[in-house]
């Protein structure tokens, strides 16, 4: 008996073409919400969305889903089919590469074959599967690719003079691939002139956009007609249709989606039943009579109302995130390089908010006539219905607000705006941060309140008058653009994107802001002299203030006391091949967070996240696209939750999560466990992790008998062991014992290891 596709769930995944990138360790937060395709296997729905596929089971109305952090190797799907007899899917991406998923696992297709000087778009547009061979369509033409040999053949590139005809769709109906361009719908067999653009006929000429194919029709469309058919002859449909965006056809119906609608027909198009969704739509699917909508913005929609879909952020697209134990906040400002951007978000999306067991987007945003472009939005710590977020834009509307959250409603109320003065092209508001004692920051670019030149500037939270108060930090041209302030040792610190200075401020922890002390690093005290700005601020166990900036890393020693005294800063020196070299010199710093055990991970434009040591010296992991779930190398924030241990990287493709092995660590054991155990070596090859360490631990592993079989000292709340003895030979089977001390031997702890070679 075959397996079901929802086995892929319960087996570890694998590929051909490149190495296994995910991991238990590994968890999205991607919304489902973007249902492009639908499919059936058995009575169980496989919806296809941008990020991942989820699989919903009607009888039991399980949902489960498959996404970078479980299987598949990219993001961004543009394109899927599946075979149900074969139990075959292949899913194409934006990138142009594939995913192939059977029973076996998932195989990774890296590159579709491209056409000598061909320039344009690799990005799939459609899948169609029939039997052993797909036919890929994409903007050079159409290629047929063979699902057991997991190989391509011949490639059909639509080059008409020196212009690609772009493959919209395409099927393959016995031995003919029927193909739609913007000049009509083409057909060739799969004989030796297939590749050969010029022997292509055409069968119907009219600008199409759809075309679906099953063992009792074959239908295609433009954007108010569908057509049906047997291959040869076809009639259309007697019905005008609103925008067509999809059409399914199964054995027994023919599915057209259009802009609000599913519509049922049979095979022959007679009208069966239709399904109004009041909202926009990508597809339809027709399954025990009941119709199901692939919605842009809800999901999979029963046509009982019933939203079907794994819970997730409204949308993908995130930039900051705020950590408040088990709630987030998600912002969704939008940026172009190092600089604010100019305009606003066009995705004009707001934030979201994870409530602690789901996830809730203020309905405040949807259908708002304000442009919004949120670089951040946070929740009040102390009362935690209370938020505010920043509208960074250049027109109406720019300022701070303050929203209010119903738990009746699971919905926001709009509380007040705050304007920062009616010329947009100043007093841009960026970055909110609450300090310790609950005192509320914003930062502005551009500020001009006491200035007629633009400076850049902070303003704190006066709850009793319910009002803003700001001041300068630097006048142009030093300071026009800021960052997020960070806020430790009673001091703001705060990055300048867009000029090569540093800035802190000792607020005092009082109102008003007319007496806080202003100090700036500049260019000659050590910043990169290349670089064009500071970008992101941490600081670490130590005191030591880690500055990101626009062309590397930069050290403030002692930072809370040093940065009264007109300090130098440093970068950090690592040995490669016997010299020394600054530690990613010339790399843009995108954001630095540091862990509860002082390690440290940095996040480079372009070059992923790196997970340091404490000072730096050694790189413990370095995470890609390439070699785990990031959707992207590009990681515009990284929040560390000390509770549990999971890092949260936040990029502008979705949010991933990774569970960290370092969770709270002081001077003192927490709750030590040791894992895998038992290690099993035909199940498990790597090494064994303790966690829950104090902040040094002295470590001694015993056989036994009592004999010495490995040692070493811990930092920062965990360890790994090889299992390997001092002479570096693997231990042999049995139990082995973990003695451990903390640095003064206040405090002890032991636990046991059992090895299965």
């Amino acid at each position: 008996m075959k397996k079901s596709l929802l086995f892929l769930l319960l087996i570890s995944v694998s590929q051909t073409f490149a190495q296994v990138i995910t991991s238990s360790k590994w968890s999205d937060l991607f919304s489902y919400n973007n249902v492009l395709e639908i499919r059936e296997d058995a009575g169980k729905l496989i919806a296809a969305t941008e990020n991942g596929i989820f699989y919903y089971t009607p009888a039991t109305g399980e949902i489960k889903k498959l996404s970078k952090a479980n299987g598949l190797h990219e993001v961004k799907i543009s394109a899927f089919d599946y075979n149900p007899d074969t139990k075959i899917g292949l899913v194409g991406y934006s990138s142009g590469s594939m995913d192939i998923i059977s029973p076996e696992g998932i195989t990774f297709v890296v590159d579709i074959p491209i056409a000598t000087g061909y320039m344009g778009d690799k990005k799939i547009n459609h899948i169609h599967i029939t039997g052993n061979l797909a036919v890929i369509s994409v903007g050079y033409g159409v290629s047929i690719f063979k699902l057991d040999k997991k190989e391509f053949g011949d490639s059909a590139f639509f080059n008409n003079g020196g212009v690609y005809d772009a493959a919209r769709e395409s099927v393959i109906k016995g031995d003919t691939v029927y193909s739609l361009t913007s000049t009509g719908l083409k057909t060739h067999k799969m004989d030796v002139t297939f590749p050969i653009y010029s022997t292509w006929n055409t069968a119907a000429s009219g600008n199409f956009t759809q075309i679906s194919l099953s063992t009792a029709a074959m239908a295609y469309a433009n954007s108010t007609t569908v057509f049906v058919g047997d291959g040869t002859t076809f009639n259309a449909i007697p019905k005008t249709f609103n925008g067509v965006k999809d059409v399914v056809a199964t054995p027994q119906n023919i599915i057209v989606a259009d802009s609000q609608t599913v519509q049922i027909f049979s095979t022959t198009g007679a009208f069966v039943k239709s399904y109004d969704a009041s909202e926009s739509l990508n597809t339809g699917f027709y399954s025990n009579s009941v119709i199901y909508a692939g919605t842009v913005l809800s999901g999979m929609k029963k046509e009982s109302g019933e939203i079907l879909k794994p819970d997730g952020p409204y949308n993908n697209f995130s930039y900051k995130i705020t950590v408040n134990g088990s709630e987030l906040v998600v912002s969704t400002g939008f940026r172009e390089a190092r600089f604010n951007f100019a305009g606003y978000n066009p995705k004009n999306l707001g934030f979201y908010y994870f409530n602690g067991s789901e996830w809730i987007y203020p309905s405040y945003f949807k259908n708002n006539p304000i442009q919004f472009n949120v670089l951040d939005a946070v929740q009040n710590p102390s009362v935690k219905t209370d938020f505010f977020f920043t509208n960074y834009n250049q027109n109406t509307g720019q300022g701070i607000y303050r929203m209010k959250y119903n738990p009746g409603t699971k919905d926001f109320d709009f509380q007040k705006y705050y304007s920062l003065g009616n010329n947009y092209s100043y007093n841009r508001p960026v970055g909110l941060t609450y300090t310790d004692t609950g005192i509320l920051y914003a930062t502005a670019s551009y500020y001009t309140p006491t200035y007629s030149n633009h400076s850049t500037g902070y303003l704190a939270f006066d709850p009793s008058s319910d009002s803003f108060n700001g001041r300068n930090l630097l006048v142009a041209p030093n300071g026009e653009a800021v960052q997020k302030a960070y806020i430790s040792e009673g001091y703001l610190w705060i990055p300048f994107p867009r000029s090569n200075n540093f800035g802190a401020v000792d607020y005092k922890n009082t109102q008003p802001v007319s007496d806080d002390q202003i100090y700036v690093i500049q260019k000659d005290q050590g910043l990169p002299s290349n670089s064009g700005g500071t970008l992101s601020f941490t600081i670490d166990k130590n005191g030591d203030g880690w500055i990101g900036t626009e062309s590397g890393l930069r050290i403030l020693r002692s930072a809370a006391t040093e940065i009264k005294n007109t300090p130098t800063v440093e970068p950090i020196i690592i040995e490669q091949n016997g010299l020394g070299e600054e530690l990613f010199r010339d790399s843009i710093i995108l954001q630095i967070e540091v862990d509860s055990g002082n390690q440290k991970w940095v996040s480079i434009d372009g070059g992923g996240v790196f997970y340091l040591s404490s000072t730096g010296e050694q790189t413990i992991l370095h995470f890609t696209k390439e070699n785990s779930p990031l959707p992207t190398n590009s990681v515009t924030d990284i929040k560390v939750d000390s509770k549990t241990g999971k890092v949260y990287f936040v990029t502008a493709d979705g949010i991933m999560v990774y569970q960290g092995d370092v969770l709270d660590v002081t001077s003192n054991f927490g709750d030590v466990l040791v894992y895998p155990n038992p290690v099993v070596y035909a199940n498990y090859k790597g090494n064994v992790r303790i966690r829950g360490l104090a902040d040094k631990t002295n470590i001694r592993i015993t056989d036994a008998a009592g004999n010495l079989v490995h040692q070493a000292v811990a930092r920062g709340g965990y360890y790994e062991w090889d299992l390997n003895n001092q002479r570096g030979v693997r231990v042999a089977s049995g139990i082995y014992f973990v003695l451990m001390t903390n640095a003064d031997a206040t405090d002890k702890a032991t636990a046991k290891i059992a090895v299965v070679n």
